[in-house]
């Protein structure tokens, strides 16, 4: 079957051959040539990354400073290389460039020569990891997509419940704080005002307990114990409420399946068959 006209060729007269080849190996992944540029992007990502992780350990750093600073440009160089092309095949430049992952590939890029004026700032390359999001298009997992949409329509259904039960949280927090410190003070030097014994009251009713402050009298702890006791409310209650939608979500209709088509102005997948734009910059869909 022949493969589609990439979608800026049309009406463009102009595009030569050379660039509607480019175009199909860069934005899509349907070619042997294409599936070997993601491939080798992906990898480019993720050893970048890496390399930013490991220049964080002192050590490592001084040791190897020099190979590190170089391979970093040479991320930095092929990736800006990659950015530019893609805004050159690219109909309309800057819808891709104004698009989620336009976005994502030129912020990965910026660190690098902010760090030119602004010191540490190279360490913000970290954020290259999102450009991993790209799997979903070359691994064909668009399609499964449709499944985070039940998750989220569940959320969405239960944000106000959620809401109002944190609130409340918040509010049980701030006079259980306020409570501590009138039992507390003159006595324990850590409960020294309302919102140090606050921050204790969080660290308790979350169960994380750091140890830091901690009650001496006897009333002091009755009432930790009660605190501790509700705060395995604050992920039995959510939990279930969110439960409860998810279970109604699934029964209503359950996950829509996707397209993994992507767009070839920004790349982005997950589009329902029967889509005929792009839902994240509006270009046609080919």
């Amino acid at each position: 079957m022949k493969a589609p006209e990439p979608n800026h060729a049309a009406g463009n007269p102009r595009v030569g051959p050379f660039r509607q080849r480019l175009w199909r190996i860069i934005f899509l992944s349907d070619t042997p040539a294409g599936r070997l540029f993601d491939v080798v992007l992906l990898w480019l990502i993720v050893l970048s990354v890496l390399l930013v992780m490991m220049e964080s350990v002192e050590s490592f750093a001084v040791e190897h400073g020099v190979l590190v600073r170089g391979l970093e440009w040479f991320f930095t160089v092929a990736f800006t290389a990659e950015f530019v092309l893609r805004c050159w095949v690219a109909r309309r430049p800057l819808r891709y460039v104004f698009s989620f992952f336009g976005i994502v590939d030129l912020v990965s890029i910026l660190p690098s020569y902010l760090e030119l004026f602004l010191t540490g700032t190279h360490f913000l390359m970290v954020v290259r990891i999102l450009r991993l999001l790209r799997m979903f298009r070359i691994l064909k997992m668009a399609e499964y997509l449709g499944e985070a949409s039940v998750l989220l329509d569940a959320l969405r259904a239960s944000k106000h419940k959620i809401s109002v039960f944190l609130f409340a949280i918040a509010a049980a927090v701030c006079v259980e704080g306020t409570v501590m410190y009138v039992i507390e003070n003159g006595q324990n030097a850590g409960f020294s005002s309302i919102p140090q014994s606050v921050y204790w009251a969080v660290v308790t009713i979350t169960t994380v307990g750091y140890g830091d402050i901690a009650p001496v009298t006897v009333l002091g702890k009755m009432m930790a114990c009660v605190i501790m006791l509700t705060g395995f409310s604050i992920i039995a209650v959510p939990t279930g409420v969110f439960t409860a939608e998810l279970g109604r979500s699934i029964a209503e209709g359950g996950a829509t399946k996707l397209s993994p088509r992507s767009c070839g102005e920004c790349g982005s997948t997950g589009h329902p068959p029967t889509a005929r734009y792009c839902h994240q910059c509006g270009t046609e869909l080919g």
